[in-house]
């Protein structure tokens, strides 16, 4: 073996050895017990023969420069190679896109029957036919919450059934169409009467988390409306690249909902939320923060699990001046701030996915930085150069473990979260009692929705 080759081997031994103990540290989550030891194997072998081929090629004579003859091979090889990826994973994800799609269009048994009041899509009267709201869109409109369960929580029955809208994906042919379904739905429901309406920003699913609304039809004694307006049938990481689709959805509705109100002796106190992408779609369509809400007329906003990248950067500091940022219920001020936030993030300080940013693979986080650590930011955790930024990417994979009913505060999963910060983000007066009646309420909420998701 030529000396520089042995030397080679050596250095690329001790880079993939550094990449496997790297990769072996603590993460922000927990994975399946066969995932580490692939991603070790993976990563140590990528760091060695990354390391092999920076120091020189395996191919040289006797320490001479590479042929033009071996050059041109390994062009053509690597281009084969790349194609043939490229084309295998064009292949995959056309297929896996087709199936999802499928399932995002089939409602489940327990929510097939149409909703039976006149104030849901797809009740009696409706301008939205039940059948292209799609599995998400059947979910949020049959989650109503009983004036039982009102009454229950607040010791007070349920004054009026709530208002939910929905259009679905496949309810129309474009955002336009889409969005006009949606106002054409707000203003025949009587929502603009209502004392609060909320504007919601579904996931790439279409899923629209029925809690927040839950929530204000428990508190409010169901004088609410809420609206969402579908832009797609994807999982999220898959619905990437609608997202600028999904924040001009937003805009029309948003816009819409503005024009409609302008010039009303009543107007509702307008609510925005947005969840995990659909925080991301809704900040993208008010790309002036402050100024936007002071435009349309919002009174104020909740961001749950915004994913991490320059874009939500940008954001904070478009509205720094009238945002507070917390990780759990535990860190609302005994005193609201005066004048009181009008955007709240909620952002869990181990969630992946809000610390997911291409900077981490090259730049140490201030998350990993800073001391004492965040709430589930492991002290064991160590940034090194790329791989840091691959064990987060993998994180992001296993941020979210649902259990109905068993709220976990951790990772991607914020149920536990939203009893307590969305009557804070929306400036509602809930005393002690009521707010554990609340939180018991909604755990059994899922426990039902999971029931019948269950059902065959």
């Amino acid at each position: 073996m030529h000396p520089r080759t042995r030397v080679r081997l050596g250095v690329s031994a001790a880079i993939a050895a550094a990449g496997a103990y790297a990769a072996s540290r603590p993460t922000l989550m927990e994975w399946p017990s066969r995932v580490r030891p692939g991603f070790i194997a993976a990563l140590s072998l990528a760091s060695g023969v990354t390391a092999y081929f920076a120091a020189g090629s395996v191919g040289l004579r006797s320490g001479g420069l590479p042929t033009m003859e071996q050059r041109a091979r390994r062009v053509v090889a690597l281009s084969f190679a790349g194609a043939t990826a490229v084309g295998v994973f064009q292949a995959a994800k056309g297929e896996a896109q087709s199936r999802l799609e499928g399932g995002g269009r089939a409602i489940e048994a327990g929510f097939a029957s149409p909703p039976a009041l006149e104030t849901v899509s797809g009740g009696p009267g409706s301008l939205v036919d039940f059948a292209t709201v799609g599995r998400e869109g059947a979910r949020f409109l049959g989650s109503s919450v009983p004036s039982a369960v009102v009454e229950q929580v607040t010791g007070t029955p349920l004054a009026m059934p709530g208002i939910r809208v929905f259009v679905g994906y496949d309810s129309a042919g474009t955002p336009e169409e889409r969005v006009a379904l949606a106002l054409a739905e707000l203003r025949r429901t009587g929502a603009y009467d209502r004392s609060t309406l909320l504007i919601g920003a579904p996931a790439g699913s279409g899923y629209a988390n029925p809690t927040p609304v839950d929530i204000l039809e428990i508190l409010l004694h169901g004088d609410t409306a809420a609206v969402a307006v579908g832009y797609g049938l994807l999982p999220s990481f898959l619905s990437l690249d609608r997202v600028e689709l999904a924040a001009r959805t937003q805009s029309l509705l948003i816009e819409g909902i503005a024009a409609d109100l302008a010039g009303r002796a009543h107007r509702p106190r307008v609510l925005l939320y947005g969840e995990s992408l659909g925080a991301r779609v809704q900040q993208a369509a008010i790309p002036e923060g402050s100024r936007d809400l002071d435009r349309l007329g919002v009174s104020a906003a909740l961001w749950v699990g915004t994913p991490g990248g320059p874009e939500s950067v940008a954001f904070h500091a478009a509205t720094a001046g009238e945002s507070i940022t917390i990780d759990r219920p535990d860190q609302i001020p005994d005193v609201i701030p005066d004048p009181r936030p009008r955007v709240w993030f909620l952002e869990h300080d181990g969630d992946p996915v809000v610390r997911f940013e291409p900077t981490v693979a090259y730049r140490r986080p201030p998350w990993l930085a800073a001391r004492p650590r965040g709430r589930n930011v492991p002290e064991g955790m160590m940034w090194t150069p790329g791989i840091t930024w691959a064990q987060v990417m993998v994180d992001t994979l296993f941020a979210t473990h649902i259990t109905p009913g068993n709220f976990d505060s951790r990772g991607h999963d914020y149920r536990a979260d939203l009893g307590g910060v969305v009557p804070a983000a929306y400036d509602l007066s809930v005393d002690l009692g009521t707010a554990e009646r609340l939180e018991k309420a909604l755990r059994e909420l899922e426990v039902e929705r999971a029931r019948r998701v269950g059902e065959a």
